[in-house]
């Protein structure tokens, strides 16, 4: 396949995952239970493999995570336009989502630039998943907390690190599976594209 082609088929992967966990599909299509939201990962990753189509791929990802949230809400006879979703707080989810795609783009900075030498790779991509995940959390749950006197009346800075803190190893392990499982794949499949060329040069 040539690259766009690549790209195509990761995108439509990476659309199908984010869509799934976020609608829970496993749930009603397997007896394993809902799996957790694959969305932060999948930004992240994004930005590793789509990053030659990043002016349109990123925001064609932002628009199905709304309108996955748009399906989730109304489906628990919410009605989403009057909910917080459509307020200042809700939007601060496109900088954050974007600090999951930088993150991905770094790392394919590096890794293009540092081919075979894997434990640096490995290393520049925790380290920047990590990051990431930070000011991701601190954009997309400050917002809430800070900015939606329906979410939480009175905040307060303790209130506002306490929420952050009990949250934010949950969604950093979450991200790091899919982006672990993702890394396993990546690798995997490049090491069998090496023998396969070692062996068309024999």
């Amino acid at each position: 396949m040539n690259t766009n082609s690549q790209r195509a088929a990761i995108l439509v992967l990476l659309v199908l995952l984010m869509t799934a966990t976020r609608l829970h599909l496993p749930a009603t299509l397997t007896h394993f239970g809902p799996v957790p939201d694959a969305s932060w990962a999948v930004f992240f990753l994004g930005g590793f493999y789509l990053r030659g189509w990043t002016r349109w791929a990123f925001p064609l990802l932002m628009v199905l995570a709304v309108a996955v949230d748009y399906l989730v809400i109304s489906g628990q006879g919410m009605n989403f336009w009057a909910h917080y979703c459509t307020s200042a707080a809700y939007w601060f989810l496109v900088p954050a989502y974007f600090a999951l795609w930088t993150g991905g783009l770094l790392v394919r900075r590096f890794h293009a630039t540092h081919a075979g030498q894997h434990g640096r790779v490995l290393a520049v991509t925790v380290a920047s998943l990590f990051a990431s995940v930070v000011v991701c959390h601190l954009l997309s749950q400050g917002s809430f907390y800070w900015l939606s006197s329906d979410v939480v009346p009175n905040p307060t800075v303790a209130g506002w690190w306490k929420n952050y803190s009990d949250w934010f190893v949950p969604y950093l392990r979450v991200a790091a599976i899919y982006v672990g499982l993702a890394v396993i794949a990546h690798v995997g499949i490049e090491q069998l594209a090496r023998l396969g060329h070692q062996k068309a040069s024999r």
